[in-house]
Formats: structure tokens, sequence, C-alpha cells
């Protein structure tokens, strides 16, 4: 699915967050704080996250993805944007390919939803964390009560999904979306999800109205000899 949609996936992005996703992923790439590190980008997609990354200074970015036709999308635009310090894996997120303690940041962005067992792919993002590394997850949530969340909903379940699917072609693809958060935690329990798997200095900041969370954890140092 994600591969039959790679080529008009910035676009439809564009049109679905009405033109405010480029800003959510700026403001959690500056908070994952990735001046002079190794970065670890999960379902880099087309690599929107992974340029975000550069432009702080990131040293060296890896962009895993489980879709070679959004790695191909990836590749061509970090090379058109004259980034040279990116390399990119096929991978799934809950079998990453690295050592532990590989990264210096990690960072996902509308991926979350996706996975198969959540604590299992965070428990994976924890692992190859190095120390003092940080996890960066940027996604929708369930929305507030009260007018905004009712606007939201009908928007996210009712407008959205015909309108993508006409201007993407895939009507199957975008009719997944809004399944995609049924049953996917509030930010407090994901929040609570991330200190459960052992990262400490879990932070939450609300974007969009509260219809979107980017949530910041630290992995702790590893315990010395008693």
């Amino acid at each position: 699915m994600f591969g039959r949609i790679a080529r008009r996936y910035d676009r439809l992005n564009r049109i679905m967050s009405l033109g405010m996703d480029g800003r959510w992923r700026q403001l959690a790439a500056a908070s994952a704080k990735p001046d002079g590190s190794l970065a670890l980008d999960i379902g880099t997609g087309t690599g929107d996250f992974a340029v975000e990354l550069t432009k702080r200074g990131a040293r060296q970015i890896v962009g895993a993805d489980f879709s070679p036709e959004m790695l191909t999308a990836a590749r061509a635009k970090l090379a058109a944007n004259g980034v040279t310090n990116a390399s990119w894996t096929l991978a799934d997120a809950l079998h990453l390919p690295f050592r532990e303690g590989t990264f210096d940041c990690v960072t996902n962005a509308f991926v979350l939803r996706n996975l198969a067992d959540l604590k299992a792919g965070l428990t994976e993002m924890a692992r190859v964390l190095q120390p003092g590394g940080r996890l960066v997850c940027l996604d929708m949530t369930q929305p507030p009560p009260g007018i905004v969340g009712a606007l939201y909903k009908l928007y996210f379940y009712r407008l959205l999904p015909p309108i993508a699917g006409v201007l993407s072609g895939d009507r199957a693809a975008y009719r997944y979306l809004p399944n995609s958060l049924v049953g996917f935690p509030d930010s407090a329990s994901l929040a609570e999800l991330l200190a459960a798997i052992g990262l400490a200095e879990v932070q939450v900041r609300k974007l969009a109205g509260g219809t979107v969370a980017m949530h910041t954890a630290v992995k702790p140092p590893a315990e010395g000899p008693s």
C-alpha cells in the first residue's frame, strides 16, 4: 500500500495536514537535538524528517523503511537537496538490524499507528539508542473532547478518506488511514508506555489543537555494578 502511494505521498501529506506537517517535522527534528549525532529515522518514507535532521547538523543519518518505493523516493529527495551523509536500510521497525546502543537519536513521524506491535517497536527503538540518546515520536493522537474533537472527527473519518482517495488514485490506502487511529493509545497512555519500557524524561507536546502529539524521551545511563 505504501509503495503504491509513494509518488503522491508528499503532496497528499500537505493537503491532509492543511500544510502544517512540515512545521511539525521541524519542531520534532529540533527536539531530537541531532547536531553532530548519528541519527536513525524509522519509517523514513520519502525522507522529509531526514532532511530536517540534516538541516540541524546531524553527522550521519540512516533512514529505515519497509517500503522499497519509499526509500527510492527518499534517496532521490536527499540527493536533490545536496545531502551526502545519508544511507538507507530496508528494515522492519520491529526487528531493527542494528546493534544495541548504536544511535545518538532515533526519530519517527506518523509511523507508530502502523506498527503491528507498538510496545515491541518502541522497545526496539530504545534498544538501538545509546545511553543519553533521545527518542522523538511524532504522530496523530486521539482528538480532545469538545468542538475541536468533533470537527476533527468529521474531517478525519468522513471527509478526508474520500478526498485523499480521489487525489491519490488509491481509495483503499486512504480508507486505511482513519482505521489506523482506532485503538491507538492517547498521548498520556503513550507517554506511560515509553516510561514503562525504561525511558526517562518523557515529555508530550500537543500540536494542531491537540490532534497531533510529539513525544520525547531519553535513554537513561546503564546502571553500573553495585
